[in-house]
């Protein structure tokens, strides 16, 4: 597979890994067409592995989904500028603490925009909680599947 086609990919990646934060965007179905897309570009054993390993992710990631209440994040007060938030902590709290990062990051994104909106902890700790109650968990959960799997991609790229 071609560097264009490899950015290409990736590129449809990171729109998937975004689309996750946007209501009503497939994000991880893009994600996992684009790892698709890869595998039968480039069909290398590492390739079906980070395949087959995006789809048991994806699938588990739905059913953890299914499992937790609702989306109702607009009902909670959850804007489109908390979504960059807390998608830019997700994303650098995986790249700072490899994969389990993320979790933390999201939460600390979403707790710092609150606390520039309300501007005091308290608040901000509650509107978390709200936020997280409200389907944020669900955003989270789905996000962390997109995020893993962007980053097996990732290092079969550079490694594999």
């Amino acid at each position: 597979m071609g560097a264009w086609e490899l950015l290409l990919v990736g590129a449809l990646i990171a729109l998937g890994v975004c689309g996750v934060l946007v209501p009503g965007v497939p994000g991880s179905w893009l994600v996992w067409a684009a790892v698709l897309w890869w595998a039968l570009k480039d069909p290398q054993p590492v390739a079906w592995a980070v395949l087959v390993g995006a789809t048991a992710v994806l699938l588990l990631s739905q059913v953890v989904r299914w499992a937790l209440p609702p989306r109702r994040l607009r009902a909670s007060g959850a804007t489109p500028r908390m979504a960059v938030y807390a998608g830019t902590g997700a994303l650098l709290g995986f790249l700072l603490i490899p994969v389990v990062g993320a979790l933390p990051g999201f939460m600390a994104g979403i707790y710092l925009h609150e606390r520039l909106r309300l501007g005091g902890h308290g608040e901000a700790m509650a509107a978390l909680r709200t936020t997280m109650g409200a389907g944020g968990s669900s955003v989270l959960a789905e996000l962390f599947a997109c995020l893993l799997i962007a980053g097996a991609w990732l290092g079969a790229v550079v490694w594999g």
